[in-house]
C-alpha cells in the first residue's frame, strides 16, 4: 500500500505538482481530424488546464488559452479565419502564437493590438490524431510511434471520458491476471445477464478464461515489457510469453491480435477524469492496397452499456475503484509486481524531472524519430475484414467491411 503522500504524489495532474510536470513532458491527442472536422473550434482540457483548440480557415491549427484577453469570453465560441480565430463578443482575433492582430472597435493608431498576447501552445497533427505539448520549452519531438506511421492500414479510434484519475486507468496495463477475470468470468456473466448466446462470443470469453501459468514484467527503453503463459501454451514457442507487448511509458499500451494493433492511451484531463483512446490499425490481406482513407473513423466507447465488450469491460473496471483510488487501504498480492515496479518507474522519472533532466520517452534528435518501433509479440496475419467483421458484425455498423467495400472483387476483399 502507499501512504497517502504517496498517492497524492502519483496521481495529482494539475500546474506544480511532481506528476503534473513529470506528465507535462509529454505530448497528448487532445482531438480527432474528424471531430475537429465536425466543429473546428473546441475546448480542450488537459492536466488541469482549460484551453481552446482550433483550425483557421488556411487549415493551420492552433491552441491557446481558454479565455480571450479583452473581456475573458470563452473562446470555444470563437469564429475561425484566414489569420487565425475572432472572440465573437467584440472580434479580437489572436493568431495561433496567441498574438492579437486585431481590435476593430479600436483605434488603428494606438496599436493596442499588438501589446496583447495570450498563452499558446505547441499542438501538431498525427496519424489522424490532433497532439498537444503544454509543458516547458524547448518542446521535446512528437514521437512518431510505428502505429502512428505504418503505411496501407486502415485506422479507427474509439474514445469514452471516464470518470476516474488517469492512474488507475494505466495500471490496468500492468495488471496481467485481470484477463482471466475481467475479460473471461465478468465477460461470460455480462453475454448472460444481456441474453447474447452467440457462440463466437462465448468462444471468446473462454479463451480469457484459460489461467496464467506465469507472468513477467521486464524494464526495456520504453517502458515495461509485459510476459504472460496461460494452460495450453508452451513457453517455447508462445508469443506472449517469448516477446510480450509493452506498456509504453508514461499512459500507453500496445496490444495485438491477427491483423491488427491497438495503441491504448490514457491522457489525463485533471485529476478525476480521463480521455480514453483504443487507437487500432488492420493490416489487409496481403497484396492488397488500400485507398486513401481520410479523416481517421471515430467512434464513442460506452462506459457501462456494453460490459460484453472487452474494452468495455476495462472501462467499467476503472471508475469503479472511486474518483482516485485510496492506495492507503489496497492489499497487493505477488501477481501485483508489474504495478508496483510501474509505481517505481513512475517515481523515478519524477525525480529525473526534479533533477532536471528529460524523462523517458522524450526524443529530441529527428534522425531517430522517423519510424519509433515498439517490441510486440507477433500474430499471423489476416486480413481487416474477417477481424472488423467479427468485431462489429456485418452490415453498416461495421466501419471496416465499410470501408473495404471501396475495394473491388471478392479477391481484394
Amino acid at each position: 500500500m502507499l501512504t497517502q503522500e504517496q498517492n497524492e504524489r502519483l496521481t495529482r495532474v494539475g500546474p506544480g505538482t511532481p506528476m503534473g510536470d513529470l506528465l507535462r513532458r509529454y505530448w497528448y491527442p487532445v482531438a480527432t481530424d474528424q471531430q475537429l472536422g465536425e466543429n473546428p473550434v473546441r475546448s480542450v482540457r488537459l492536466l488541469g488546464e482549460n484551453l481552446t483548440l482550433f483550425r483557421d480557415r488556411q487549415g493551420r491549427l492552433g491552441l491557446v488559452q481558454q479565455r480571450c484577453a479583452h473581456r475573458s469570453v470563452d473562446l470555444k465560441h470563437g469564429i475561425p479565419t484566414e489569420e487565425g480565430l475572432r472572440c465573437p463578443y467584440h472580434g479580437w482575433m489572436y493568431d495561433a502564437n496567441g498574438q492579437c492582430l486585431e481590435q476593430p472597435a479600436e483605434d488603428p493608431a494606438h496599436n493596442f493590438a499588438a501589446r496583447v498576447q495570450i498563452a499558446a501552445y505547441d499542438v501538431q497533427e498525427l496519424g489522424g490524431l490532433i497532439w498537444a505539448y503544454i509543458g516547458p520549452q524547448p518542446a521535446p519531438l512528437l514521437p512518431r510511434w510505428d502505429i502512428f506511421v505504418a503505411d496501407n492500414v486502415f485506422r479507427q479510434v474509439g474514445t469514452t471520458t471516464v470518470p476516474c484519475n488517469w492512474l488507475q486507468c494505466q495500471e490496468n496495463a500492468v495488471d496481467t491476471v485481470h484477463v482471466e477475470w475481467m475479460h473471461g468470468a465478468f465477460g461470460q456473466y455480462a453475454l448472460e445477464r444481456k441474453g447474447i448466446t452467440d457462440e463466437a462470443a462465448f468462444n471468446q470469453t473462454r479463451n480469457f478464461l484459460r489461467h496464467h501459468i506465469k507472468i513477467g514484467f521486464e524494464r526495456n527503453a520504453f517502458g515495461i515489457q509485459k510476459y504472460r503463459l496461460r494452460d495450453g501454451e508452451d513457453e517455447a514457442t508462445a508469443a506472449s510469453w517469448l516477446e510480450g507487448h509493452p506498456l509504453v511509458f508514461p499512459n500507453y499500451v500496445l496490444i495485438g491480435g491477427p491483423g491488427r494493433e491497438e495503441l491504448q492511451m490514457r491522457v489525463p484531463v485533471d485529476d478525476t477524469t480521463t480521455w480514453h483512446l483504443a487507437y487500432q490499425i488492420y493490416h489487409p490481406a496481403d497484396g492488397v492496397s488500400l485507398p486513401p482513407l481520410g479523416e481517421i473513423e471515430t467512434f464513442d466507447v460506452p462506459i457501462e452499456d456494453y460490459p460484453e465488450y472487452v474494452l468495455g469491460q476495462d472501462v467499467l473496471a476503472w471508475p469503479a475503484q472511486g474518483p482516485v483510488t485510496d492506495r492507503t487501504v489496497e492489499k497487493l498480492a505477488e501477481t501485483d509486481r508489474g504495478l508496483i515496479m510501474f509505481r517505481k518507474m513512475l517515481e523515478e522519472q519524477i525525480q529525473v524531472v526534479e533533477d532536471g533532466g528529460d524523462p523517458i520517452n522524450t526524443f529530441r534528435d529527428p534522425a531517430a524519430n522517423v519510424c519509433i518501433e515498439l517490441p510486440m509479440e507477433h500474430y499471423p496475419g489476416v486480413n481487416a475484414y474477417r477481424v472488423g467483421t467479427a468485431r462489429f458484425g456485418r452490415g453498416p455498423n461495421n466501419p471496416v467491411e465499410r470501408y473495404m467495400d471501396l475495394l473491388t472483387g471478392a479477391a481484394a476483399r
